[in-house]
């Protein structure tokens, strides 16, 4: 951070007039920028307080006059599409000019590492950053801020994807741009906004938590962490667990488990991802209002263990999201988390199982409008959290984009969901909503991943045959009186029901029997 850019967030904290000699934008406005298309554009920045202020771009002039804590803003009328590179020119006390802006499309890419995960990391991800060189493609990585007061900046630029700038950024953001610009033969400008390891918590605003009485127990919670993290005691529980830790570490590794990570300092969990309101406050905030047109999502793995939280988490961060930003429901695409720890009988059984809630509460936020999940239950790997085939993920959050926000309405985008059942003496027919396709195997003949249980609540892996297009036939030797049936209910399940256009089944439950992480202590 530049001296001139901390006195400057120094005064909006301390609300002090400052003078700045200098027009200011955040980083978020500089060379090689992408405008989002067809929308009023929202444009802002800093200088003395009373300066008036004018700007141009595409033959459009707005002038204001910044405020007395020095913030200016105007809104550039919706502008069509264009790869001619444009200056953004801002007067105040002295001159700004952005150069090379073109005008696209722009989304906004979030989650955790399986977001953040750089395309050189993933399979044949070198070979796509070896392929790059887009001029029409613009990517920004917001760096990892975690601060529970509301940031107005962050170090940052727009670059374009080259080989070296592709590498390093999201693989599911940038195979996701690539196609689309391509196939829309527009700019596009992708903005990775990801922390690894961060917990839904840390993305949603403290002050919007603090004020919705079904998160109270969760706010109690936090602030008794936060008194617990500033004591001597926090700093002795770190040393000792930094002493047990590389014990923990190997045999984990021996037992064919995934290791714990290593402890974090009491001060590292005050400015880190776990912490409510730390990714809002210090990466989302300075981008609130910046034009986009949706958000993909990739999160939820930090999240497993309390699931039962994520119901209410989950769609209260996208309509806390939507509301600040100012752009109605702008698109809210996510993947569903796919298949993780190894096949064990522990692992795999039929049952209760914390991954399977979770993917549930990802289904359920679909009630929301323009929202739409990308189900991978086929594309995870039992012994790493970070599946490193990226580009099918891409590719179904792509055509959940094109289908609702581009006209390509025959395109095939929605993986099939469960509709109802009906139960007749041993079986149960469960039927299916497949948009517009038809149910297969894959590896076998044989459908696999379903389980059914009686009276009794104990689940049986299940027999079952598809019937017709759109269901599947259910029935387990030794159960008589069948309740319920689930499909992919375990961690990491042997599931192979597809469509005919390769997306992979939504796993479900019929039952509404108590989620397992329910009691799960929310630490």
């Amino acid at each position: 951070m530049t001296a001139r850019h901390f006195l400057l967030c120094l005064a909006c904290l301390c609300g002090v007039q400052l003078c700045l000699a200098d027009t200011l934008l955040p980083a978020v406005f500089s060379d090689h920028m992408v405008l989002q298309r067809n929308q009023p554009c929202r444009v802002w920045g800093w200088d003395d307080a009373g300066q008036p202020v004018t700007v141009s771009f595409a033959g459009q002039t707005h002038r204001t006059v910044s405020g007395d804590d020095g913030r200016w803003q105007v809104n550039l009328e919706p502008t069509a599409a264009s790869s001619a590179p444009r200056v953004l020119r801002i007067s105040g006390t002295t001159e700004v000019k952005i150069n090379d802006v073109l005008v696209g499309e722009v989304w906004l890419c979030a989650g955790q590492s399986n977001m953040a995960l750089a395309l050189h990391k993933t399979w044949s991800g070198d070979l796509s950053a070896l392929a790059a060189g887009n001029a029409q493609l613009r990517l920004l990585r917001v760096p990892h801020v975690g601060s529970p007061e509301l940031k107005r900046d962050f170090e940052g630029q727009w670059e374009h994807a080259l080989p070296a700038t592709a590498a390093n950024f999201s693989a599911v953001g940038y195979h996701f741009g690539e196609h689309l610009q391509r196939i829309l033969g527009v700019p596009v400008g992708l903005i990775d906004n990801s922390w690894g390891g961060s917990a839904i918590e840390t993305w949603i605003s403290r002050a919007a938590a603090e004020a919705h009485p079904p998160f109270a127990d969760r706010v109690d919670e936090l602030v008794k962490l936060e008194t617990y993290h500033q004591s001597a005691a926090a700093w002795e529980d770190y040393e000792n667990q930094k002493c047990q830790w590389p014990a923990e570490r190997e045999r984990a590794i021996a037992e064919g488990r995934y290791p714990p990570p290593a402890p974090q300092t009491p001060d590292q969990w005050l400015t880190g991802n776990k912490r409510l309101g730390n990714g809002f406050g210090g990466s989302v905030h300075p981008l609130l209002g910046y034009g986009i047109r949706g958000v993909i999502w990739y999160q939820g793995e930090s999240n497993a263990g309390r699931a039962a939280d994520y119901y209410d988490q989950f769609p209260f961060l996208i309509e806390q999201w939507r509301s600040e930003w100012g752009q109605g429901n702008f698109p809210f695409y996510w993947v569903q988390l796919p298949g993780f720890i190894g096949f064990t009988p522990d692992t795999s059984a039929p049952g209760d199982a914390a991954w399977a809630e979770l993917r549930e509460a990802q289904t359920r936020a679909q009630t929301l409008p323009h929202t739409g999940q990308a189900v991978t239950i086929d594309l995870g790997e039992g012994n790493d959290i970070h599946p490193r085939l990226k580009l099918p993920v891409a590719q179904r959050l792509l055509r959940l984009a094109l289908h609702h926000d581009y006209g390509f309405k025959d395109l095939s985008y929605r993986s099939p969901e469960y509709r109802d059942h009906a139960i007749n003496g041993d079986r149960v027919t469960i039927s299916f909503d497949c948009f517009g396709s038809s149910l297969r195997t894959i590896n076998t003949a044989d459908v696999q991943g379903f389980a059914i249980c009686g009276e009794d609540q104990i689940w049986h892996w299940a027999e079952a045959e598809i019937v017709g297009d759109s269901q599947v036939k259910v029935w387990a030797p030794g159960v008589d009186g069948p309740v319920a049936v689930r499909y992919a209910w375990s961690n990491n399940p042997p599931a192979n029901l597809i469509t005919t256009d390769g997306l992979p089944a939504t796993p479900f439950r019929t039952d509404d029997f108590p989620l397992s992480t329910r009691s799960v202590s929310k630490n």
